[in-house]
């Protein structure tokens, strides 16, 4: 019997970081779509890539800033207006050390220290809501240990 198979749902699975420092959030604006958008630092999972390892390299990347993560905040799904489904995976991190000379990822117009209020100002430059809802989680205290997220060997 030769059944029809569905297409498999493949989510762009991704990493978000919330750094603080003096009460306020590292953010990135970049350049979407003819936009200036703010989100955190965030990107996409490579192959045979943690996701811890995800977070810490696309905050490098994309802010010049050297983390240590400290907590695992949540799983987000959401999918983008063009239908594009989205799995974020969201970390707490400390600021370790920050490189001014570092070449910035394309599209990254530069990084951002914003307070929580500043940032909820701007609603119409989010570059999704997954950005309000990871800090508004953040802020509530939501806060898991890194052990609850398993990579398996």
């Amino acid at each position: 019997m030769n059944a029809v198979q569905e297409p498999r749902w493949t989510p762009h699975v991704t990493v978000a970081t919330v750094v603080v420092r003096d009460g306020r959030l590292l953010l990135v604006e970049e350049a979407i779509d003819g936009r200036q958008v703010l989100n955190q630092p965030a990107g996409h999972l490579e192959p045979d890539e943690s996701l811890a390892a995800a977070a810490c390299r696309e905050t490098l990347e994309e802010t010049g800033w050297a983390v240590r993560l400290s907590a695992f905040i949540g799983t987000y799904q959401w999918t983008a207006p063009d239908g594009t489904p989205f799995l974020r995976f969201a970390y707490a991190a400390e600021p370790v050390s920050h490189d001014p000379a570092r070449p910035l990822d394309t599209g990254i117009l530069r990084a951002v220290w914003l307070t929580p209020a500043e940032l909820k100002a701007e609603p119409g430059r989010l570059r999704s809501p997954l950005v309000w809802q990871v800090v508004a989680d953040y802020l509530a205290g939501q806060r898991h240990p890194l052990s609850i997220v398993k990579e398996a060997a």
